[in-house]
């Protein structure tokens, strides 16, 4: 799997669990998808991702996008 579909699975799955915990704990939790949707949208500008560096340095193999 490479460093791009690991971010978007990464970055969907926690859209996913932060809208479930706002529906069933708290509305503050959609915080956290606006701070996901924020960082994507920045990442396709600068293409700086946080996680896609990290996932380099672990050695996963990079896609198209990073």
């Amino acid at each position: 799997m490479s460093i791009d579909r690991i971010v978007m699975a990464f970055a969907g799955a926690m859209i996913l669990v932060s809208l479930t915990l706002a529906h069933f704990v708290s509305p503050w939790w959609m915080l956290l998808a606006g701070f996901v949707g924020l960082n994507l949208f920045q990442a396709a500008f600068t293409r700086i991702c946080p996680l896609a560096m990290i996932l380099k340095r672990m050695g996963v193999k990079p896609g198209a996008a990073f």
